[in-house]
């Protein structure tokens, strides 16, 4: 909501501006231009002024229609050649037809001609600049945005009742006097220190990602034994390519945290396919639809597409089914 006002703020602004410079230019425009219109008549009876409609016309069609189009296909030059036709079309224009000045070409594009290409030119790169000037503070508000969604992650993925809940699984263990209780302290204590480390990377290698699953899957292997039953898969082909941090691991939380079913031993699967530079994630879980709302599973999930649309833009996939009591969430995107 914050980054909608601001931008709704930033387009008001730039509108203020950009109206400011019009006036601005068109104000010094008419007074440099009248110093060369003929002392023997009335200014207001001079056909200067019919001159300055055809000029304005052209000037705004070419602001309001061709200099869009030309600007998002990035023609330059093309658009350049386009200026310089259309003012020599209207200097022609205003002369034979508006004006009748019977005068010849030599004369009537010496004396008019310039007088139209000046606004053309000089309003087009203005717009041209602010334009790029908006999108820029508008990418630094994104950015900025981004950042404090990737603290707000972050400080979620270090969320105290979690790390609670997991240590008391280890002291429930220890009590026990478990042989497992050093592996659970060891992947806790490496996926703590992934998340510390690593999470503020804008990319990292897919190796050390995957090995943060692989410690998160074993602790709750150990955790959830008897409770419920995990398949877990990989195919990587290449794990030096990079991926941006803590991604995969949200829709797997996801799936531990609310698998649940009315009878049974619920199910997990999760397997992680690498075909040259795009990976898959595909996560399927049992859930309780009488207990489990679709709010309370779609908060992570929906926190983790607004990252993705920061990140990846529309370069990813992720599609969400329900059939029955199967929850499947699938994940693709690009490794860098």
């Amino acid at each position: 909501m914050r980054l909608k006002h601001y931008k709704l703020f930033q387009e008001n602004n730039f509108l203020f501006i950009k109206i400011v410079i019009h006036v601005l230019f068109w104000a010094l425009f008419i007074a440099i231009s009248l110093i060369f219109v003929s002392s023997d008549k009335h200014w207001y009876q001079n056909s200067f002024f019919k001159y300055l409609a055809v000029v304005g016309s052209v000037t705004y069609a070419n602001d309001l229609l061709f200099l869009p189009i030309f600007t998002k296909r990035k023609a330059y030059i093309l658009f350049a050649l386009f200026l310089m036709l259309i003012a020599f079309l209207a200097t022609i224009l205003y002369c034979n037809l508006i004006s009748s000045c019977n005068c010849n070409l030599d004369y009537c594009l010496s004396k008019y001609l310039w007088q139209t290409i000046f606004p053309l030119v000089f309003l087009s790169l203005t717009n041209v600049l602010l334009r790029i000037f908006q999108k820029q503070k508008e990418l630094e508000a994104s950015r900025s945005k981004a950042l404090e969604m990737e603290l707000n992650f972050l400080k979620s993925q270090l969320n105290p009742h979690i790390l609670f809940n997991n240590l008391n699984t280890i002291y429930s263990y220890a009590l026990e006097a478990s042989d497992k209780v050093p592996d659970m302290i060891l992947n806790l204590s490496s996926s703590l220190k992934y998340i510390l480390n690593e999470s503020e990377a804008p990319l990292v290698p897919l190796e050390k990602d995957i090995a943060h699953i692989d410690h998160y899957i074993e602790f709750m292997t150990i955790r959830n034994e008897g409770v419920k039953t995990i398949s877990y898969e990989k195919q990587l082909e290449d794990t030096s390519l990079k991926i941006t941090p803590l991604l995969l691991i949200t829709v797997i939380e996801n799936a531990f945290k609310h698998s649940n079913i009315t009878s049974g031993t619920p199910h997990i699967e999760i397997t992680i396919v690498q075909h040259k530079n795009t990976l898959t994630l595909s996560c399927k879980n049992h859930f309780n639809p009488e207990k489990t709302t679709k709010d309370s599973i779609g908060i992570g999930l929906t926190n983790l597409k607004k990252r993705l649309n920061l990140i990846y833009k529309e370069a990813y996939k992720l599609n969400i089914t329900t059939d029955n009591d199967n929850y499947l969430v699938t994940l693709s995107l690009p490794l860098l």
